[in-house]
């Protein structure tokens, strides 16, 4: 199967032709984002505040790294957040921000899904375990943003090089292959 490469920031067009199934490989930046990024993110643009980061356009990385200083900050390890985690936070991030990817595990809600759709965005999913092999495609750090949070909360802007292979799990187009999966698994249980 072909591997399809992909540079971020993307805009929403590239963000929509990818379809779920399709293999990526993304190099290009990208930002590290869990709970507590998402909460400042949404309390900033509530009291109208702006960031000290572009969101648009951007690829989201569910992902809390280990990181090592040496002179310059270094991605020891880079594995992928339990997305479900962000579900109460995403559909309005994703509404107000617009990123146009994101990356994670496990997959996302109907309602992230729904804001997906409505602005163009897609969930590529990067497996669980894989994670010195994720930092060798990380090979630089732009910035470090919300260092108070701490290491794996922190918003982490960093640079790709063909990380990946990437599954796009979930389109811009409403298509799950995780609900996909889940439906099969249920009508097949129905049918023992």
């Amino acid at each position: 199967m072909r591997i399809r490469k992909i540079t971020s920031p993307i805009g929403e067009a590239d963000a929509r032709s990818l379809k779920a199934g399709d293999l990526v490989s993304l190099s290009g930046e990208l930002l590290t984002a869990r709970d507590e990024a998402h909460l400042r993110i949404l309390e900033l643009l509530k009291a109208g505040k702006g960031l000290p980061f572009r969101l648009e356009g951007m690829a989201v990385y569910h992902c809390g790294p280990i990181m090592r200083k040496d002179g310059q900050w270094k991605v020891v390890a880079a594995g992928p957040t339990t997305s479900a985690r962000l579900d109460h936070l995403a559909p309005e991030l994703i509404r107000k921000c617009r990123p146009r990817l994101l990356i994670g595990k496990g997959g996302m809600s109907s309602e992230t899904l729904d804001a997906m759709r409505d602005i163009g965005c897609a969930y590529l999913a990067f497996p669980g375990g894989a994670a010195v092999l994720a930092a060798e495609a990380l090979p630089e750090v732009l910035n470090v943003h919300w260092e108070d949070l701490g290491m794996p909360e922190a918003v982490w802007h960093l640079r790709a090089e063909d990380f990946g292979p990437l599954v796009v799990a979930m389109d811009s187009h409403g298509r799950s292959l995780f609900k996909e999966v889940d439906d099969e698994v249920r009508k097949r249980s129905l049918l023992l």
